[in-house]
C-alpha cells in the first residue's frame, strides 16, 4: 500500500505530532545548558526551572507594587480586547459577506471597497487609529477589527457566491422571499466556513493585539513582554510566549469543536486541521 493510503492509528498519530515538540525542548535544553555552563549569568537561554520560578511569581505572588497577580491580570485584559474585535468583526463579516454574496447590486458597491481596504496592512494604520481613537481600549479593539473583518468579509462572501445555484432556484420556485432564502438557505450553508474564517483571522488578530498593547497600555499580555525585555528578562519573555500560545491553541480548539458539534456534515471526511 502505498505511503499517501495509510492512515496513522490514533497512538501513532499522536505519537507522531509529539516529536516535533519533544525535538524542540531538547534541542533548547542542550543550547540552554551549554550557555549556562560558559555563563551562569547568561539571560539569553534560561532553564527550566528559572522559567517555572518566574511563571509562578508572575502567576500566584502579588505584585509588590499593585497587589495584582499579573499574569491573570494581563490574561484576562487582552481576552477581554481579543473577544470584543473578533465579536464586531465577526458581526461585520457576517451582515457584509452575506449581502456582498447574495445580492449582486450589494456585492457591485462594496466589493471593490472591501477588497481594496483588506490590502492595507493593518499596522500603518495603528497611528491614525491612536489618533482618532486616542489611548484607551478603543484603538487596539480597533485595530483588531480593521486586520481581521475585511478578510472575513471576503470569505463570507466568496462562502455565499459557492452556494449552488440550483438551490437558489429551487428556493426561488418555491416562493421563498430573500429574507427566507438568507435565514433559511444561505445562513447554515456559510456559517461553518465563517468558523473557519474566525480560526484563521485569531492568527493575525493576536498579532494585532500584541502590537497594540506594546505601544501604548498598562496591562496587557504584550504589554508585559515589551516592559521586561528592557532588563532582558526571557525567564518570563518566554514563558508569556508559551502562554499566548497555549490561549490560542485552546481557542482555535474550542472553535473546532464547536464547528464539528454544530456542522456534522461540513466535517464527514473525520479530519480538520
Amino acid at each position: 500500500m502505498r505511503i499517501i493510503n495509510r492512515r496513522p492509528s490514533r497512538f501513532s498519530g499522536f505519537f507522531l505530532a509529539a516529536i516535533p515538540f519533544i525535538a524542540v525542548v531538547v534541542v533548547y535544553m542542550i543550547a540552554s545548558r551549554q550557555r549556562l555552563a560558559e555563563n551562569p549569568a547568561d539571560k539569553l537561554l534560561p532553564s527550566f526551572q528559572s522559567m517555572g520560578s518566574a511563571f509562578w511569581r508572575m502567576a500566584f505572588e502579588p505584585d509588590r507594587r499593585s497587589g495584582d497577580y499579573l499574569l491573570w491580570l494581563d490574561t484576562l485584559d487582552s481576552l477581554w480586547r481579543l473577544g470584543i474585535g473578533m465579536a464586531i468583526a465577526t458581526a461585520l463579516a457576517l451582515v457584509i459577506g452575506l449581502l456582498i454574496g447574495f445580492i449582486p447590486h450589494v456585492r457591485s458597491a462594496l466589493a471593490p471597497f472591501v477588497a481594496t481596504f483588506s490590502l492595507i496592512p493593518p499596522i500603518t494604520i495603528l497611528p491614525i487609529l491612536f489618533i482618532v481613537f486616542g489611548l484607551g481600549e478603543a484603538a487596539k479593539v480597533a485595530l483588531i477589527v480593521a486586520g481581521t473583518a475585511p478578510v472575513m468579509i471576503r470569505s463570507t462572501a466568496q462562502a455565499v457566491m459557492t452556494i449552488p445555484r440550483e438551490m437558489i432556484i429551487k428556493a426561488e420556485t418555491l416562493g421563498a422571499s430573500v429574507w427566507q432564502m438568507l435565514t433559511r438557505l444561505v445562513l447554515p450553508q456559510t456559517l461553518p466556513g465563517l468558523i473557519n474564517s474566525i480560526r484563521l483571522a485569531l492568527v493575525p488578530a493576536w498579532i494585532f493585539l500584541i502590537s497594540a498593547e506594546a505601544i501604548a497600555s498598562t496591562t496587557g499580555l504584550g504589554y508585559r513582554i515589551f516592559l521586561v525585555r528592557r532588563y532582558l528578562a526571557m525567564d518570563v519573555i518566554l514563558p508569556y510566549v508559551i502562554w499566548i500560545t497555549l490561549l490560542a491553541f485552546i481557542l482555535d480548539r474550542l472553535l473546532l469543536v464547536i464547528s464539528r458539534r454544530a456542522f456534522p456534515w461540513f466535517h464527514l471526511n473525520g479530519e480538520s486541521l
